[in-house]
């Protein structure tokens, strides 16, 4: 069975609190997992969310701050630890070279798995799979940063009426979906394009042009909200944005579900980031993201 779900293993930005702990994100997508951002505490966050290491299939680092990356150690050792069957890639900024390197053999373990090292330079695509297409985009924070996207390939909506027109039923069906063409019949006769599904994440920046690049016509979008917008000149000056600035971002790219997260421990009164969301004009689904929740991704 195909489950397409973010798991939200932690929400905090900076320091953990006593409600959240430092970042981490699993998206499952199908039979595969993307492990996003594990911050401190994220191989525990995993237990008490039934994630398990044999879930990653690939570990995405946006930037190389402590609470966005110090959960690493842990979790490459527990996927050793664990005999995890298949290769598992690891994508990360390329300037951070030296915090992977530090990170990934912070300690002695017994090294068991592939681990292939898969650093970004530039803007674009990371890997093409049969499931999807990942690509990265360059943030604007005060260290190197990139955000991430998955981009499922078109396919085809078969219409039943269309098939009935056409006196197509049975393995005929089958046929024509396989071959593309039944007795003259052409699939684009019977069918129609089902975009394929988008997925978004973007944590610490600015708003800049890759925020927007990321963001476009995604299904889900995750993004960081670290401020409330009367703060918005300390999100300038460190480089992160507010939750009317993510909302308005989500709202002009036509984001389905808009996922809030990254709040600064400031704040008590999480209501406040969907009530400036909604002010900002985002109508779509919104969720204020709170460790170990399940967020669907939208189907198509």
């Amino acid at each position: 069975m195909s489950v397409r779900e973010l798991v939200v293993l932690g929400t905090a930005s900076q320091v953990p609190t006593r409600h959240r702990n430092h970042n981490g994100y699993l998206l499952r997508w199908d039979g595969q997992g993307i492990l996003f951002d594990p911050g401190e505490g994220t191989q525990r966050q995993m237990l008490r969310a039934g994630v398990a290491a044999h879930d990653i299939d690939r570990i995405c680092v946006t930037h190389f701050h402590g609470d966005h990356s110090l959960g690493l150690a842990g979790v490459i050792q527990r996927i050793n630890l664990d005999q995890v069957p298949h290769p598992v890639t690891a994508h990360y900024p390329a300037g951070g070279q030296h915090f992977f390197e530090r990170l990934r053999y912070a300690t002695a373990y017994r090294e068991t798995v592939r681990l292939t090292e898969a650093p970004v330079t530039a803007d674009g695509p990371l890997a093409v799979t049969d499931a999807y297409t990942l690509d990265a985009a360059r943030l604007s924070h005060p260290v190197e940063s990139y955000g991430y996207r998955l981009t499922e390939p078109d396919g085809r909506r078969i219409l039943p009426e269309r098939l009935a027109a056409h006196g197509i039923k049975g393995p005929d069906v089958g046929r024509i979906q396989r071959d593309g063409v039944l007795a003259g019949v052409t699939l684009d006769e019977v069918s129609e394009v089902r975009r394929g599904q988008r997925f978004a994440f973007v944590m610490d920046t600015r708003l800049c042009d890759g925020v927007h690049a990321l963001a476009e016509g995604a299904d889900m979008l995750v993004i960081e909200s670290t401020f409330l917008d009367e703060d918005v000149r300390l999100a300038t000056d460190h480089g992160h944005l507010t939750a009317g600035q993510a909302a308005a971002v989500a709202r002009d790219a036509g984001v389905r579900h808009l996922v809030l997260t990254h709040f600064s421990q400031r704040y008590s009164d999480p209501e406040e980031f969907e009530r400036q969301a909604r002010a900002a004009g985002f109508d779509g689904e919104l969720s204020i993201a709170k460790d170990l929740m399940r967020v669907p991704v939208p189907k198509r």
